[in-house]
């Protein structure tokens, strides 16, 4: 816990092999570690001293539910107001340094592990107030409103909360939530699954929810449709809704990600 893959920019020499690990299909995209150098990088409206690597965005045919950046703010910079859509929700992980959140007013300091959920209409900025970068995902996505239920923004850290043990699987695979998986309040969740080595999705899932997984820490084999994909920390998958997915972590270490899921909602068809 608390060992998290940041990127940290830079450029390949010009000997650098143009072969990489990057794959896009129909079913599912690979952004490996090795493509997010500084000329991919985009500035951000309202923030000051910020770069940030957009990895998912709404694709129409492909997946549509939401975003994710990570974003790395310099000694000094931020953004007063970071959301200028009201009807967006976010998640805030912080995987390197130190983070001032302002959140309906109210300052909270976030380091590494720490989360938070910013729900649809809440005035909130960010700052780097220390002498080292800061680097974060933030996920976002246009809130699916229910009558008779409202998400309420907070914040915590990883530490604080306890891993679940899937079932059956003798905690060789732990599911940390950030929230209860039954509350209609909230239509996605940010999770981080945790393998220890041997563990694995002992069948290939193929569901409707989309996924945005981020590797924190380890390597493994993921399967994504047909195909049986290595990938170590640093790396994103991004899965549209009913691609198969299965993992094996062969070790040595843990293999962590975090992981973006839509879910409570009934399905639009009007």
């Amino acid at each position: 816990m608390g060992n998290y893959y940041y990127p940290q920019g830079g450029l390949p020499p010009q000997t650098h092999l143009t072969t990489e690990r990057a794959i896009v299909t129909e079913a599912y995209t690979v952004i490996p570690k090795g493509v997010l150098t500084d000329i991919v990088t985009s500035n951000l409206p309202g923030f000051t001293n910020t770069r940030s690597w957009i990895i998912a965005r709404p694709i129409s045919g492909f997946a549509t539910t939401f975003s994710q950046l990570i974003v790395e703010i310099a000694p000094g910079g931020g953004a007063p107001k970071a959301e200028f859509e009201s009807g967006v929700e976010g998640v805030v992980f912080v995987t390197k340094g130190k983070l001032n959140l302002t959140l309906d007013g109210e300052l909270h300091h976030l380091e590494e592990g720490g989360y938070a959920y910013l729900a649809a209409g809440s005035e909130w900025g960010v700052e780097n107030v220390s002498d080292d970068i800061v680097s974060y995902h933030w996920i976002r996505k246009a809130y699916e409103r229910l009558e008779g239920y409202e998400a309420k923004s907070f914040v915590t850290n990883e530490k604080d909360i306890e891993p679940t043990s899937m079932p059956d699987t003798n905690d060789v695979w732990k599911t940390t939530r950030f929230t209860d998986s039954s509350d209609l309040a909230h239509d996605m969740q940010v999770n981080i699954v945790t393998f220890q080595p041997g563990g694995v999705i002992p069948f290939p899932e193929t569901h409707v929810m989309e996924h945005g997984l981020y590797v924190l820490e380890g390597k493994a084999m993921y399967l994504l449709n047909n195909d049986w994909v290595e990938v170590e920390a640093g790396d994103f998958m991004w899965l549209r809704a009913f691609c198969p997915q299965a993992c094996y972590a062969g070790g040595p270490g843990e293999f962590r990600y975090l992981l973006y899921k839509d879910m409570n909602r009934q399905v639009k068809l009007t």
